[in-house]
């Protein structure tokens, strides 16, 4: 079994410059909307609205990124399969009145095995993945139509309904006690993982960053996660689904830089023949990534339609590219080998605002579309420049 664990350190401290440079940029854009909207944009009502809108893509962009990593590859079949995954919980839970949960885990059920169906291809039989998944979101998208035949369907029960747009419940006041009190569990987490993980660098001889970099960081991020939870605590609470991606994110993260599994794709995507000369069943991990993909999009099929409150033959559309801009605006590597959970989050979190600040400017859709593909390419742009720079070095 190789030892991957200095590479995956060295991926990681080779990504901090472009990481935080996206958090900067994120932050830099949030203060130009609220400057732009008058003071709407951070609103605590919009500021909830903002994780709620973009939910489905930070689900989407969470299992892309494990497709790019570890191959380079991009799943242009997600909006479909969103589409599709909708369109059965309407005929399952509005049509048939099946139990609400069991359909939420035949829905997927059948993500996995839509996956698995994509990652046979993908991965023993070596179809390029641009091929299969194309198929794909023409296959799933016409099942959509099929399914649905013209109609929407609604309404949902409440039950269904409150995976988008339930709240925990609150303490009353003005400010929610609840919420105040998880964000300051929050801080405390974070703040022990910090000191933890310098100290295990410090153990095994790692370079240690400079102390007035280290704590200007960790300020920073407690003052967000503060100032994070005062918004929410303003409006409704926590909502239900912003505690799904917090796990979502956090598990994801863990695999990825903690598990012999979540290096091997990183393994994978900078050097597939070194990774099999390694003993990494290449094969089995490419599969596996895809049939993730396949729960993922399910699961942002179930966000998505829960959030629609129905099911309509035109949902998913453009989601695909969405999840994968935001990889790539995060710090994903075009051919595979490298990128984060959290960048990828970050990605999705620049597309939001972006969405979100120029609808409440009353932007069309043709501008936002316009804008949204500058800042991919400048992403883009920006890390081959800093991969040469950093190469010269």
């Amino acid at each position: 079994m190789p030892d991957l664990s200095n590479q995956t350190e060295t991926r990681k401290t080779s990504f901090n410059l472009r990481q935080y440079s996206m958090i900067i940029a994120l932050i830099v854009i949030m203060v130009l909307f609220q400057i732009l909207t008058g003071g709407i944009f951070l609103k605590p009502q919009n500021v909830t609205n903002l994780i709620l809108q973009n939910s489905y893509v930070i689900i989407l962009a969470v299992g892309m990124l494990l497709c790019i990593v570890s191959s380079g590859a991009i799943d242009l079949s997600v909006g479909s399969v969103v589409a599709f995954i909708g369109s059965l919980l309407g005929v399952l839970i509005v049509q048939k009145g099946m139990n609400v949960w069991l359909a939420v885990l035949i829905a997927l059920l059948v993500g996995a095995l839509i996956g698995a169906w994509q990652g046979f291809w993908i991965a023993y039989i070596r179809i390029p993945a641009f091929i299969v998944t194309l198929a794909g979101m023409l296959i799933f998208r016409g099942l959509t139509l099929y399914v649905l035949q013209g109609m929407t369907l609604s309404p949902f029960p409440k039950g269904f309904l409150a995976i988008s747009s339930g709240f925990l419940p609150t303490s009353g006041g003005p400010l929610d006690t609840t919420t105040l009190v998880l964000g300051a569990i929050a801080i405390v987490v974070y703040l022990f993982s910090a000191i933890r993980g310098l100290q295990r660098k410090k153990k095994h001889g790692y370079a240690l960053p400079a102390k007035g970099v280290f704590l200007i960081k960790n300020i920073v991020i407690v003052a967000a996660i503060a100032l994070f939870s005062i918004w929410l605590a303003l409006y409704e609470g926590v909502p239900i689904l912003l505690l799904i991606l917090v796990a979502l994110i956090l598990i994801y993260s863990f695999f990825t830089n903690k598990t012999v599994q979540g290096r091997y794709l990183y393994a994978m995507g900078g050097n597939e023949k070194a990774a099999i000369l390694s003993g990494i069943n290449t094969k089995k991990a490419l599969f596996f990534t895809f049939v993730n993909m396949g729960v993922l999009a399910a699961l942002g099929g179930i966000v998505f339609t829960s959030r629609l409150q129905a099911a309509t033959p035109a949902a998913g559309q453009n989601f695909e590219m969405d999840a994968i801009a935001s990889c790539y605006i995060g710090g994903a590597a075009v051919m595979g080998g490298s990128g984060t959970i959290v960048g990828a989050v970050v990605g999705a979190l620049v597309m939001g605002v972006i969405n979100n600040g120029l609808s409440i400017m009353g932007v069309g859709s043709d501008i936002t579309q316009t804008i949204k593909g500058f800042v991919l390419l400048a992403a883009v742009v920006f890390d081959i420049l800093s991969k040469k720079h950093a190469a010269r070095a």
